[in-house]
This record gives C-alpha cells, sequence and structure tokens, in this order.
C-alpha cells in the first residue's frame, strides 16, 4: 500500500507570521516517522483573492487540484479576534469536494493556545465533511514562542503531535476508501 499524502496547511497569509515556523516544526517531526508523504502548503502562494470579488478561476483550479491530491491535512491555526484568520476561511471556501472525507488535525497558537479558533475551525470542517480528530496541538504565545515571534516549543507537545498524526493517519487511510 502507498504511503498517505497529508498537507500541513499554513492558516496565514500576513506578514511577519510564525505559521511557517510551526509548519516546519510539524514537518520536521512527521517526516522522521516516515509514516506518509507530508508537505507543507502555504495558502499565500496560491493568491486567492476574496471569493466572488474577481476572477480566480486560475488561482482556484490550483488550488483545488492541490488539495485533490492529498489524503489529509494537519492545519496550523492562529487565532485572531477568537476565531481563525480570514485567509484560511477564504482558502477553505474556495473548495468543496476537494475536501470531503478527508482527516485533519490541528495545531493551533494563541493566547489560549488558540482553543477558539480550532473549535472554530471543527464546525467548518464538519461542512466540509472533514473529519477532525480529537488530539489537537495548542501552542501558547506566551511560553512557546520567545518574544511572540521566535517559535520554541515546550518538549510536551512532542507527545500531542504524534498521538494527533496517528489519528490523523487512521482516519485518512479509513477514508481513502470512501473516495
Amino acid at each position: 500500500m502507498s504511503k498517505l499524502n497529508i498537507g500541513i496547511i499554513l492558516g496565514s497569509t500576513r506578514e511577519g507570521r510564525v505559521s511557517p515556523q510551526v509548519g516546519e516544526w510539524v514537518k520536521k517531526h512527521a517526516d522522521a516517522r516516515g509514516d506518509a508523504n507530508y508537505e507543507i502548503i502555504d495558502i499565500a502562494d496560491f493568491k486567492l483573492p476574496l471569493l466572488g470579488e474577481a476572477d480566480a478561476s486560475e488561482q482556484a483550479a490550483a488550488w483545488n487540484n492541490k488539495l485533490n491530491g492529498l489524503d489529509g491535512f494537519v492545519f496550523i491555526v492562529q487565532e485572531y479576534n477568537h476565531s481563525i484568520t480570514g485567509a484560511l476561511k477564504n482558502a477553505l471556501d474556495y473548495a468543496r469536494e476537494a475536501w470531503n472525507n478527508k482527516a485533519a488535525g490541528i495545531v493551533s497558537y494563541g493566547s489560549v493556545g488558540g482553543a477558539r479558533a480550532a473549535e472554530h475551525l471543527r464546525g467548518i470542517l464538519g461542512e466540509l465533511m472533514v473529519a477532525d480528530v480529537r488530539v489537537h496541538v495548542a501552542l501558547s504565545l506566551f511560553t512557546d514562542f520567545e518574544n511572540y515571534s521566535v517559535f520554541k516549543p515546550a518538549d510536551l507537545h512532542q507527545t500531542n503531535l504524534n498521538d494527533m498524526l496517528d489519528q490523523v493517519l487512521a482516519w485518512s487511510g479509513a477514508l481513502k476508501t470512501l473516495r
């Protein structure tokens, strides 16, 4: 059986964002497991305009094509005003069927570990027929980031990351039979 393809989706496009650091940490540890093909997907690379405001057929096609090639996801989610970023919501809305019958894990960060953003994302994923897994990595801006900008995670997050990836792979494999 071939390895599953898991996209690590960076949920922010803002200048000075720290999601690339978090994504690289996830990818480094995920790759060391050797159990799937992990790839960082930066939504900023797709230059998606606000849905419905411009002709984005080319960008939308590229975005959907990328998602169609994936079996599951790990979302890197930062909390903005108790929710996910507008850029992530917009990217989620640009696809429909490409999300269906896949699994996702969440790595969130913010003042309370990004918990409120993660919970908002769970509701959206349910509508998109994405099975979000129970274990989630919650990173604190106060203890896991030096000066709120340099990612230095506590060792304890490694356990949750591995448990989350185990669940994402199990569900992604099971759901692949539905596609």
